[in-house]
């Protein structure tokens, strides 16, 4: 299940978590491989932009105290790029991937996204 869409193209799209805690976006391939190794060059590429452009965005709308990015998981046989951050006051017991915590910055993901479509040509 994904949340609005910040970006798509022919390549790539770009979506929020769904859920109310902001900042939280995948960056996926529209054709469907396993891992980063089997993208070919123009994916890997489109990939890269988009995640790049994801991380400004986040930062320059939420001015969180990091913005993170993974190639993770096995549940889904399907490239995702985690672009997610980390919000200034998260408590420092919490590992650098949880982001939901009782105090994390809640909002309307789709005005959010709204915001970082600014972000991408």
């Amino acid at each position: 299940m994904t949340g609005p869409f910040v970006f798509a193209d022919d390549l790539v799209v770009v979506s929020h978590r769904p859920g109310e805690v902001l900042g939280y976006l995948f960056v996926e391939t529209r054709r469907h491989v396993a891992a980063l190794d089997a993208l070919t060059e123009p994916e890997a590429e489109a990939a890269a932009r988009a995640a790049r452009l994801a991380a400004v965005g986040l930062r320059a709308e939420l001015d969180p105290e990091f913005v993170f990015s993974a190639i993770a998981g096995r549940s889904v046989p399907h490239f995702h790029q985690h672009v997610f951050v980390r919000h200034r006051g998260t408590p420092d017991e919490l590992a650098w991937t949880e982001v939901e915590w009782a105090g994390a910055p809640r909002g309307d993901a789709a005005d959010l996204c709204a915001k970082l479509r600014t972000y991408f040509p």
